[in-house]
């Protein structure tokens, strides 16, 4: 009987728990059914509003700064030559590669032997030259005497034939007598014609003598030009490079020992687009002298000279484009030619321009800019120059405005923004602030129905955030890009349950450009990001 009552008992209590499990089953078939066929009802649509960053329009006069590459050079760069052969017998402590040289100072000689030979003959050959004019001159005075005695002694005998006449016609003289005067008279004529004959022959000597002369002084100085060019001296103050040369050597004619550059007389050669030389160019169309500033990139220790345009190439150059310019440096200090180096030209200032960062240009020309009730508008504008990260613009209606600094393409006109304007002063100035904060967020009361909990966000994101920032000081950081820092300043800002102080601690870091780790990790953590 006993084990029958035990039987029955499992059996009851057996059905009634598969009762209870049947009506556990239709109950729950019954709730899914109602959900499904229920009605869905969507959550009221509210306006999304954008936390943006924006900054103030203000027109200004810009000298913009036109970015270039170029090379250093030297406007005097002398190639060291030899101008005649031999071999090197010394050479110039200073003659070696950077060797700085003095002008007029001894840098190679070269061996003089056969230049000094011969100098000694073409000097030789003018003294010989020297005393045949002597000679000749000599010659030329006695010839010229000879003349005159000729030319006397004729005159004589012209005298005499002239009286043997006077007396025939007196008949006193005889005929013979006047012929044998005449004849006499002719050979005397027939003599002074000899002497002019030799006097030409004397001048002539003269001359030739004179030509003589002066081929051997012509000899000597050529000569004399060879052996100094066995010397060779520096042209001007400046340091050597590339050299080749060593003692012993023999060196050809007019082979390269070394270049001689000035090392202060440098400039520097860039090429620019066509449209940025109109630029440079006033309006009679000549190049603007405008300064310049070049740099070289010497990791840590940047090079920079400061100059002016002086001119540009007369062509733009086979195969090659834009323009070529040049600019003197005013301080060359530390650079060298053959450096390549950034240059920036300072252009003409051009007036009523606005500065923007580049992200607030859209690609259809127009920047976006808050009306009073904080709603975007776009406004079209004109792109004068970019420089670097920024851009200088005009438009109609844009200074004064509130101009949206990085667009994005969840923006547009008509939207409804909120402006981000942290200021450093809401930053905690030590640790203990910050803690003082994580505990007036901790004790917050949290608000039921409020608009972050409608939109399903924890309220104990005021402790997560003021404690981030509490140990944030101790750990890493990021950078944010333009969207996410967004996010995280609008799920801050929407956060009721954050004290005002806290919240302004929290933007504060959250605006800077290095954000902690843990800060944005434990907000992304409660945004579910």
């Amino acid at each position: 009987m006993r084990f029958l009552r035990r039987g029955l008992g499992g059996l009851f209590l057996l059905a009634v728990t598969l009762a209870l499990l049947a009506f556990a089953v239709d109950r729950v078939r019954d709730a899914v059914e109602t959900q499904m066929n229920a009605e869905y009802k969507a959550p009221p649509a509210r306006e999304r509003v954008f936390a943006v960053d924006l900054m103030t329009a203000e027109l200004e006069t810009v000298s913009p700064q036109m970015p270039a590459f170029g090379q250093i050079q030297s406007r005097r760069t002398l190639e060291l030559r030899a101008p005649t052969s031999g071999r090197v017998l010394w050479l110039s402590r200073q003659f070696v590669e950077g060797g700085e040289v003095s002008e007029g100072e001894v840098l190679v000689q070269l061996d003089p032997t056969d230049a000094q030979s011969v100098l000694d003959r073409t000097r030789t050959e003018r003294m010989d030259a020297e005393a045949e004019v002597r000679d000749a001159d000599r010659a030329l005075v006695i010839a010229r005497d000879a003349v005159k005695a000729s030319q006397d002694q004729a005159d004589l005998r012209v005298r005499a034939f002239q009286r043997q006449q006077d007396l025939r016609a007196r008949n006193v003289g005889t005929a013979a007598q006047a012929e044998e005067a005449e004849l006499t008279a002719a050979a005397a004529r027939q003599a002074v014609l000899s002497s002019r004959q030799a006097e030409a022959t004397a001048e002539a000597r003269v001359d030739q003598a004179a030509t003589r002369l002066q081929r051997a002084r012509i000899a000597e100085a050529e000569a004399q030009r060879v052996l100094d060019d066995t010397t060779i001296r520096a042209e001007f103050d400046g340091t050597l490079s590339e050299v080749q040369l060593v003692e012993g050597r023999l060196q050809s004619a007019n082979e390269k020992l070394a270049d001689l550059v000035d090392p202060q007389a440098l400039e520097v050669a860039f090429r620019i687009s066509t449209g940025q030389y109109i630029r440079l160019l006033n309006d009679e169309g000549r190049l603007l002298s405008v300064p310049v500033t070049v740099s070289l990139d010497t990791a840590g220790d940047d090079l920079r000279a400061s100059g002016h345009v002086i001119r540009d190439s007369a062509a733009a150059g086979d195969g090659q484009t834009g323009r070529l310019l040049f600019a003197h440096l005013n301080d060359p200090r530390g650079f060298k030619p053959g450096d390549f180096v950034s240059v920036m030209v300072e252009e003409p200032p051009v007036d009523n321009v606005v500065r923007l960062p580049a992200t607030a240009l859209g690609i259809d020309g127009s920047v976006l800019v808050a009306d009073d009730q904080m709603r975007l508008e776009a406004v079209p504008v004109t792109l004068v120059r970019r420089q670097g990260d920024d851009i200088l613009v005009t438009g109609a209606g844009l200074d004064g405005r509130q101009v949206v600094k990085g667009r994005t393409p969840l923006l547009g006109a008509g939207i409804k923004v909120r402006p981000l304007r942290p200021t450093a002063d809401a930053a905690p100035e030590s640790a203990a602030a910050a803690a003082k904060a994580t505990n007036a967020a901790a004790l917050a009361p949290t608000e039921t129905g409020s608009e972050a909990g409608r939109a399903g966000v924890p309220q104990t994101v005021a402790a997560t955030a003021a404690a981030a920032v509490a140990t944030g000081a101790s750990g890493g950081t990021i950078a944010l890009t333009d969207d996410r820092r967004a996010r995280l300043i609008d799920f801050v800002e929407q956060s009721n349950g954050m004290p005002a102080e806290m919240k302004a601690v929290v933007l504060a870091q959250l605006s800077r450009d290095q954000v902690p780790s843990q800060l944005v990790e434990r907000i992304e953590a409660r945004m579910g990001g």
